[in-house]
């Protein structure tokens, strides 16, 4: 149902036949680019609906003038021709000068419509899919001037009614880029706090004493200071194996129970890429080619588990196998642990546990924010919900 005032309309109507393809190959050749100069847009940069100037590659400036006409202004919506051919951005007036590229379609709104509020209603779910089924070419998806004019849009009832909507969508997206800078920021502060407590370069102050940690860490071996298991390949199976053999419950308990262990762990995947380390306590349960790290006595369960992700460059190391990489037993038992008392760790391991709960609270902020977005775009775009205009 179109709401009072709205229409439906094309992206040729809204553009006024405004569309044209990138240069041909023979107008622009691959050796005519260079590292500096100006920008040439293809897919690849047209990044979260915006342009990459970092990532494209540049002409001379004497070159941009012999192609001027494919020149980008503000305004101007950017196509992928090939490929993902939902994928476009929107050039803003802020942006240094670039061209569109060999492998994109230039559009250009006319006056009557807000740029802003069309590049969101082209972020709905149902553009893409048109996009993508009318796409030409069996090997790879292409799109052309002509299709891309057919482009089934739903405009506004003015200029005015568009900028609005298109403000306070902008907004959301201010509030959701911010978010994401402070993310970026406060994961490069964890970063830089592990490498120095991890390492023993900053000390952290003992509240004993009021005065910093002192006297070297202890250097161990993960196996002597844990005990490690991993998953049965058959739970049912009477005869245990011996590296079970430490778990304190009868062998009738063991294969009745739901759960094989109750306790705190360190759990890292036996296969894989990263080998990226968790932190649980509780009952749970083992995957066959998954390891527990658990009953450490002398430490801090938060600091092993800070400590293993911050080295598992070690695991990377140690792993076997070309196409999938691998980690026995051994491996884990042999990994090098610098190890201080018991109350410097649960004092690094303290501080890191603030840094991730920060780290939780933003990302939290973050969906919350997207959602939000998403909600205000289901209602804006569809004129379901509408904006008050100045008399």
């Amino acid at each position: 149902m179109v709401p009072n005032g709205w229409k439906l309309t094309s992206l040729g109507e809204v553009c006024s036949g405004k569309l044209q393809t990138g240069p041909f190959g023979s107008q622009l050749h691959a050796h005519e680019y260079t590292n500096e100069g100006v920008p040439v847009l293809m897919p690849k940069d047209l990044i979260n609906f915006r342009p990459n100037h970092g990532s494209a590659a540049k002409i001379p400036v004497h070159r941009a003038e012999d192609l001027k006409k494919h020149t980008l202004k503000s305004g101007d919506i950017l196509f992928s021709r090939r490929g993902d051919v939902a994928r476009f951005a929107l050039i803003e007036s802020d942006l240094p000068i670039s061209l569109c590229g060999t492998g994109c379609l230039k559009a250009t709104p006319n006056q009557t419509h807000s740029p802003l509020f069309l590049s969101y209603f082209l972020q709905k779910n149902a553009v893409r899919k048109w996009l993508e089924q009318n796409a030409v070419g069996q090997t790879m998806p292409n799109m052309n001037t002509a299709i891309l004019a057919e482009l089934p849009l739903m405009v506004a009832s003015c200029r005015e009614e568009e900028d609005k909507i298109a403000q306070i969508l902008s907004t959301w997206d201010r509030g959701i880029a911010t978010t994401e800078k402070l993310i970026d920021a406060s994961k490069q502060q964890k970063k830089a706090l592990m490498q120095q407590l991890l390492t023993g370069k900053k000390r952290l102050v003992d509240p004993e004493t009021g005065k910093a940690f002192e006297g070297d860490w202890e250097e161990v071996l993960l196996g002597e200071i844990s005990q490690i298991t991993t998953g049965n390949s058959n739970r049912e199976d009477s005869s245990l194996d011996a590296e079970y053999t430490f778990f304190d419950r009868s062998e009738d308990i063991r294969r009745s129970s739901r759960y094989l262990f109750d306790s705190e762990a360190v759990i890292v995947a036996g296969e894989g890429q990263d080998f990226v380390p968790k932190h649980f306590k509780g009952k749970f349960d083992l995957h066959q080619r998954t390891y527990a790290i658990m009953n450490f006595e002398k430490s801090v369960g938060k600091f092993l588990y800070y400590y293993i992700g911050f080295t598992r460059y070690y695991f990377l190391s140690q792993a076997v196998g070309s196409t999938v990489k691998s980690l026995r037993l051994p491996m884990f038992q042999k990994m090098p642990i610098k190890h201080p008392t018991i109350d410097e760790q649960q004092k690094i391991a303290s501080v890191l546990t603030a840094a991730d709960e920060e780290l939780k609270l933003l990302e939290a902020k973050l969906t919350h924010f997207k959602q939000e977005k998403k909600a205000l775009m289901q209602q804006l775009l569809t004129g379901k919900r509408r904006v008050s205009l100045s008399s």
